[in-house]
């Protein structure tokens, strides 16, 4: 890797202080859904389908149990904790973490967006009526498995000239599906008009944060600009996960304080 202008020394500090103000703003967050009463009123429902054999009318049907209640500040603080936790984890392993950064790759970056970025496109869905558990759990796992296509761009192309995007594009497909379910629920339980304004405001905001991501990669690796240096991708990376997750947490908190 080239000199970069962006020292290891640099990005060593500003890991630190992108913890702190993940784990500040996830801890402010916690507390105030304990205390206030229209956050800690805020739950959302997890559901199980099944399929139940109705005596009288003779056949089967489908049958929907409640089997959880998830309070929303805890779900917010959750993945605010889950990237300071990253930071912080990069702060201990210096070492390590500015060996990968030679070999153009960041490991904690991707298991991290795995959890959190994964939790935040489950909170998105359910916000638009996606509480059966089953389809819960494959939009995490799509998600995840996008994040994981994000590591092998990294591992297939270290040391190579020519950069193949073949993990990107299955990346791509593997992150579009789970918004394909969204706009599904969105149209079939015909919710536009009828959700509250911050629904609205949070899916469009991390949609486009959503897709900042992959045009950062992108011009990483096409080598366009200031991208040439992969050290700027990689600030690049962890300014967008503070703003997304900032956002969406605080629009929704802000949100749920409203009169029902």
């Amino acid at each position: 890797m080239e000199k970069s202008k962006i020292s290891f020394a640099y990005l060593r500090k500003f890991n630190l202080m992108m913890g702190f103000l993940h784990l500040i703003q996830g801890s402010l967050m916690l507390y105030l859904g304990l205390t206030l009463n229209n956050i800690k009123d805020f739950r959302l429902p997890v559901n199980v389908s099944f399929l139940s054999f109705n005596p009288v009318i003779q056949k089967l049907v489908l049958q929907t149990d409640q089997i959880a209640k998830l309070p929303i500040a805890a779900i917010l603080s959750s993945f605010l904790f889950i990237s300071a936790i990253a930071h912080f984890l990069i702060v201990i392993n210096n070492g390590f973490y500015n060996r990968c950064l030679e070999n153009n790759i960041n490991y904690f970056r991707w298991f991290e967006y795995t959890f959190s970025s994964s939790i935040m496109i489950v909170l998105i869905a359910m916000f638009f009526g996606i509480y059966d558990l089953g389809t819960m759990i494959l939009i995490f796992g799509l998600n995840a498995t996008m994040n994981f296509w994000g590591l092998m761009m990294e591992l297939y192309n270290q040391g190579k000239e020519k950069i193949s995007f073949t993990p990107f594009w299955l990346g791509s497909f593997s992150g579009i599906i789970p918004w394909i379910v969204i706009l599904i629920a969105l149209i079939a339980s015909n919710t536009q008009g009828n959700a509250p304004w911050f629904v609205y405001v949070a899916l469009v905001v991390y949609f486009v944060f959503f897709n900042l991501f992959p045009i950062n990669m992108y011009l990483q690796y096409k080598k366009i600009g200031k991208w040439q240096d992969y050290l700027y991708g990689e600030r690049m990376y962890i300014i967008l996960s503070l703003v997304a997750k900032s956002a969406l947490a605080w629009i929704v908190f802000f949100g749920t304080l409203q009169p029902a």
